[in-house]
C-alpha cells in the first residue's frame, strides 16, 4: 500500500494535492513504506506554475523518513506489502522499475526474449527468465508463461509497464485469480475505457464533459447521418474500438458522409476487427490536454498536472508540454477535478492518463478517453 503524506508546508501545497492528504494511494505494486515525495519534479513544477520552490534540505522530514538517491522519500515505520515482484517488459521502463525497487529494497525478477538476452534490464534484475523468441507474440505477450514464472519464482506482484500486457484485461483476471498481484487497474476499469462509446456513456453518467456526439449501437448509415446533421458539421467519426490515431475520419458535409463513413469503418474493421463507429462534433481548434492520475483501492485519487500533447502528425503525439502554456490555475482545478471524477467513476486504480481535447475557440473541454496504464511519456 502506498501511503502520500504531506511533508511540505500548507501554503506550499498544490491544488491537487501532489503531496497532500492522508489517505492511502494503493495499486498493489509498492510496499506501504513508499512516499511520493520527488523533490525535483515537486520543484519543477512549482518554478513553472509561479509558486514558490521548496528544496529536500529544505523539507522538515520525520525521523523514519529516508531520502533515496532519486530523490524519493521513504517511510520506513510502514509495514511490507511483498517482497519481490516480476516486470513483465524490457528496456526503460524495466529498467526504471528495477532501479525504484533496489531503491525500496524489492527484488525483482527480470524476463526476456532471446533478442534481449543480454539487455540492461537482465543484468540489473536479481533474477531473469528466458521466455521465447524475439517477437512479442512468443515471448513478452506469453501471459500464463509470465504468470508461471511469478508463481516460481515466488513473486508476489506483476508490473506489466507500458505496452505488450499492460491493457490485457483476462490478463489483469488472471492474476487475480493465481493470487498474483497485478500493478496496474482492475480488469473492470480496463474493459470500461477500452471501449470510446462506453467509456463516453460511463463519464456523462459521472458528470464529465464529453464531446457533443452519437455513441449508440445503432449503426445504420441512414441514423448516423441523420446524428451527424444534429451534431452540425464538421463532424469526426471515430472506430469505437480505436486508438493510435486509426479509424478516425473527419467530414466537413453531408454530401461526403457516406464515403468517409465507409472509409472509416473499412479501417477500424482491418485494425482493430471492429468496425462499429461513433460520431462527434469536430473542434476546429483544438488543444490536446492530457492529466496523469493515480488511484487507491480506497477509492481516492489524485492528479499530477497537466500535459499539453498539441502538435501532432497524423494523430500521434510528436512533442508533449508541461505545464500546458495557455493553462490558468482555475483550468487546472476544473480540468483536475474532471479528470480525478472519471478515474473513481471506473474504480481506478494505479497510474493512469486522463485525455480531453481543448476547444480554443469556447474555452470549453471534453473527455476523449482514458489510458489504463502508465505511459511512455510519463516522465514529462
Amino acid at each position: 500500500m502506498l501511503r502520500v503524506r504531506s511533508l511540505l508546508p500548507c501554503k506550499f501545497q498544490p491544488q491537487s494535492r501532489f503531496l497532500g492528504g492522508s489517505r492511502a494511494l494503493s495499486h498493489g505494486s509498492f510496499r506501504q513504506r513508499l512516499l511520493v515525495a520527488q523533490f525535483r519534479l515537486c520543484s519543477r513544477t512549482f518554478s513553472s506554475l509561479g509558486r514558490p520552490i521548496i528544496t529536500a534540505e529544505q523539507a522538515v522530514l520525520p525521523a523514519n523518513f529516508h531520502l533515496t538517491d532519486d530523490g524519493l522519500y521513504i517511510d520506513r515505520s510502514l509495514p511490507v506489502s511483498f517482497n519481490k515482484i516480476l516486470i513483465a517488459n524490457r528496456g526503460e521502463i524495466a529498467c526504471r522499475v528495477i532501479r525504484t525497487c533496489k531503491q525500496l529494497g524489492i527484488q525483482t525478477v527480470a524476463v526476456y526474449s532471446d533478442a534481449d538476452a543480454r539487455s540492461q534490464h537482465v543484468q540489473m534484475a536479481d533474477e531473469a527468465y528466458r521466455i521465447g523468441e524475439p517477437p512479442a507474440a512468443k515471448s513478452y505477450l506469453l501471459g500464463d508463461l509470465i504468470l508461471d514464472i511469478a508463481k516460481k519464482s515466488g513473486a508476489q506482484a506483476i508490473h506489466p509497464g507500458y505496452g505488450f500486457l499492460s491493457e490485457n484485461a483476462e490478463f489483469s483476471r488472471k492474476c487475480a485469480k493465481s493470487g498474483v498481484i497485478f500493478i496496474g487497474p482492475p480488469a473492470s476499469a480496463i474493459d470500461s475505457m477500452g471501449s470510446k462509446s462506453a467509456s463516453k456513456k460511463i463519464m456523462t453518467d459521472a458528470g464529465v464533459p464529453v464531446v457533443p456526439g452519437y455513441h449508440g449501437d445503432d449503426q445504420s448509415v441512414e441514423l448516423l447521418k441523420k446524428e451527424a446533421a444534429k451534431i452540425k458539421y464538421p463532424v469526426m467519426i471515430k472506430a469505437v474500438s480505436g486508438g493510435g490515431g486509426k479509424g478516425m475520419r473527419i467530414c466537413f458535409n453531408a454530401e461526403d458522409f457516406e464515403e468517409t463513413l465507409e472509409a472509416c469503418k473499412r479501417e477500424a474493421k482491418a485494425s482493430f476487427g471492429d468496425d462499429r463507429v461513433l460520431v462527434e462534433k469536430y473542434v476546429v481548434r483544438p488543444r490536446h490536454i492530457e492529466f496523469q492520475v493515480f488511484a487507491d483501492t480506497h477509492g481516492d485519487a489524485v492528479h499530477f498536472y497537466e500535459r499539453d500533447c498539441s502538435v501532432q502528425r497524423r494523430h500521434q503525439k510528436v512533442l508533449e508540454e508541461a505545464p500546458a502554456p495557455f493553462m490558468t490555475p482555475e483550468l487546472r482545478a476544473k480540468m483536475g477535478k474532471s479528470a480525478v471524477g472519471a478515474a473513481k467513476a471506473v474504480g481506478y486504480v494505479g497510474a493512469g492518463t486522463v485525455e480531453f481535447i481543448f476547444d480554443a475557440d469556447t474555452d470549453e473541454y471534453y473527455f476523449m478517453e482514458m489510458n489504463t496504464r502508465l505511459q511512455v511519456e510519463h516522465p514529462v
